[in-house]
């Protein structure tokens, strides 16, 4: 296997043995062997198109299939054979070009010849560093496209153009292009990520209404429970539907703290709460839950045995000999089996710490209701600088920088967040500004695009350009999404973005040199020295 897709891969290099995700290297493979027969539907269907003979579900199949290779999502190989067999069902139903290449032709005639092949199409069959830089960075946009598009799919809204540019990108990956049209894609796939971005906004805004800045409990009650964790909020809202009458109580986990913002999902009286932080520390918290844990997307990690028979997985998640819970034709689940298992076990233990109320729902709808407020705090000099401290978690000690920079800011700036990054320091007594909160949680990763329309509302405010506000950017990152959020802030001409707690892997030097002179992308450093760069304290 090769694997350098994380910010935690080996060395920072590549993963060639096993994840350090807990991927084993046939999982890898089979994932390597998905995306090149990815790549083969796309080069057909992107001709089909031409004569009216294209399968319009293969861009979905395609965002699918990306997305189970997402870091932290599916660990299980039988869902992977199944995706490869029906990804070569897809192609060859797809009509046959001339001097196609081997990603259209290949099939296997057992898992035996899968996994040889798989070991021949990875990321390395690219032999130049710099070409191979920009098919991975461009790969690892598009599976982030990929992930936001399956969730504002399943809400009922799809955009063609985003399923093409997803083919388009995989074509070029059988294709010799030059550089300067592979920088090109890249920054596209920026573009699309605003638009993807855009589209799950209003996907959830319109299913469940705009969030309302909401603060959430953090001390568990006295009955059992069901723990959600993931990004669906399809599922959650399912899964509120049929327990409202069981008797249990429903917790949000990770990214899915941002729910309880939502006015058709705040109704209901049993989410009760926020147990735990982000997904490096699922071990304990799954332990001392004591209930049931639904994982409706990443992160998942490979769990203890102690508490595997409570994980249940949906939709794109997996993990071999955990239960695995289908959607039928309509879409609908049945989470019966989660809420007796629920019924049956021991109310959740309080984790340390836990106590304090979180804030969420900052996104830009709820800020803009009050940006007069915040213009003229701005004005006074009582709100000096926004910190954009957006981004992921992770297991590294070295992602202790994000909590001690924002316990070291000056009281006179606010944190605009959100993703997982926010566990760092959203349980902080950081205080207000004039009642503004000084951590702004707009709410999941794909809700950074709430933190560009707010910054876009207050350049607007200001008659300046977004590049002469008083934000700036110390971002972190981990998996594909965030790639995806990255190259969108580049899309929208941002620039001067710190970004760590180390810089990606499969970023040649060539490549760095060129986001480095166009957007001034920036490793963090330290504490002190980013401090006084950013805000000049």
């Amino acid at each position: 296997m090769f694997c350098n897709q994380c910010e935690e891969t080996v060395k920072g290099n590549g993963c060639t043995v096993r994840g350090v995700c807990g991927k084993e290297d046939e999982i890898a493979v089979y994932q390597d062997l998905l995306i090149h027969l990815c790549k083969g539907i796309a080069v057909r269907n992107l001709q089909a198109m031409e004569t009216g003979k294209d399968d319009p579900k293969a861009g979905l199949f395609i965002a699918d299939a990306l997305f189970a290779t997402l870091t932290n999502v599916n660990f299980d190989k039988e869902r992977f054979v199944d995706l490869i067999k029906k990804a070569i069902t897809i192609r060859d139903g797809l009509p046959a070009g001339k001097d196609e290449p081997d990603a259209c032709t290949w099939k296997p005639a057992s898992e035996a010849d899968m996994l040889a092949k798989g070991k021949t199409v990875g990321l390395l069959a690219t032999e130049n560093e710099d070409v191979r830089s920009l098919r991975s960075t461009l790969l690892f946009g598009m599976k982030g496209i990929a992930a936001y598009y399956t969730h504002a799919e399943v809400l009922g809204e799809t955009d063609a153009g985003i399923e093409q540019f997803l083919q388009k990108g995989l074509a070029s990956m059988l294709q010799d292009i030059s550089v300067d049209e592979m920088v090109a894609l890249v920054l596209e796939c920026g573009e699309y990520g605003v638009k993807v971005l855009a589209l799950l906004d209003a996907a959830n805004t319109g299913a469940y209404g705009k969030p309302e800045i909401t603060n959430v409990k953090t001390t568990p009650g006295s009955r059992p429970g069901i723990l959600i964790t993931g990004h669906d909020l399809k599922d959650l809202e399912m899964l509120l539907e049929q327990s409202q009458d069981a008797g249990v109580d429903i917790y949000t986990h990770g990214e899915m703290l941002p729910a309880h913002a939502y006015p058709a999902l705040k109704k209901y009286a049993h989410l009760v709460g926020n147990y735990g932080g982000s997904w490096p520390d699922q071990k304990e918290e799954f332990e001392n839950f004591n209930g049931p844990v639904l994982v409706t997307t990443n992160c998942i990690v490979p769990p203890k045995d102690s508490y595997k028979e409570r994980i249940y997985t949906t939709g794109m998640a997996g993990f071999p000999g955990v239960a695995h819970i289908p959607a039928s034709a309509d879409g609908n689940k049945d989470f019966a089996a989660v809420i007796a298992a629920a019924k049956a076990a021991q109310p959740p233990q309080a984790l340390p710490g836990s106590g304090r109320d979180l804030i969420t729902g900052c996104a830009h709808d709820a800020v803009l209701s009050i940006a007069g407020t915040v213009v003229d705090a701005v004005k006074n000099g009582d709100i000096r600088k926004f910190i954009v401290m957006a981004g992921c978690d992770g297991r590294r000690k070295d992602r202790a920088y994000y909590t001690e920079f924002a316990e070291a800011l000056p009281k006179d700036t606010v944190i605009l967040t959100a993703g997982c990054a926010k566990y760092r320091y959203n349980s902080l007594d950081l205080g207000t500004i004039g009642g503004i909160p000084r951590v702004l949680d707009a709410g999941q990763c794909n809700d950074c695009y709430s933190l560009v329309v707010i910054a876009q509302a207050l350049a607007e405010a200001f008659g300046v350009g977004i590049n002469d506000l008083p934000i700036a950017y110390n971002i972190a990152w981990y998996e594909q999404k965030a790639v995806l959020v990255l190259l969108s802030l580049l899309s929208l001409g941002i620039q001067d973005i710190t970004l760590g707690p180390r810089l990606p892997g499969f970023v040649s030097p060539t490549v760095l040199d060129v986001l480095v002179k166009n957007f001034d992308l920036k490793p963090n450093t330290t504490v002190e020295e980013d401090m006084k760069r950013m805000v000049g304290a």
